[in-house]
């Protein structure tokens, strides 16, 4: 069915959902998994939403924000072990998420995206955006979205 999954995730309770969901549909269908965690660049004047941060300050953020990350990924890592799947972490440091999960799959060689969406609508939707919906329209292969 499924050689590669990209499973991409953001540590909030819902994407913990579609993770494990992606190791259980990696284990039945003998697949192997790419565990994704897109880790944003800390902003760093106040165009980009925050004051002006030394240089090795907001270095030091992006290093605390990539050790978090790894450390997501490790549990992801164990979460396949479990269920005899192949997991592969890989941290992208990119402000362009839905970019960077959709080039990782293609990248990866993946035959399959799992996701969580977050559901919102409105306005908040409007506001935020959704990377999940942009991952849906540019990406080339399959996409599972739980919620």
């Amino acid at each position: 069915m499924y050689n590669r999954i990209l499973i991409a995730t953001d540590g909030t309770e819902l994407s913990d959902k579609a993770v494990r969901a992606g190791i259980e549909l990696a284990a039945l269908s003998g697949a192997s998994v790419v565990a994704l965690k897109v880790v944003s660049h800390y902003p760093r004047s106040y165009m980009e939403g925050t004051d002006l941060q030394d240089i090795k300050e907001a270095k030091r953020i992006e290093e605390q924000w990539t050790e978090q990350a790894q450390v997501l990924l490790g549990g992801i890592k164990n979460l396949g072990q479990e269920h005899k799947v192949s997991v592969t972490p890989e941290v992208v440091h990119s402000d362009l998420v839905a970019e960077s999960i959709v080039e990782t799959a293609k990248k990866r060689d993946c035959d399959l995206i799992v996701m969580a969406s977050h559901g919102r609508k409105g306005l908040q939707r409007l506001l935020l955006g959704s990377e999940t919906q942009h991952v849906l329209t540019h990406s080339h292969i399959p996409v599972l979205v739980l919620r």
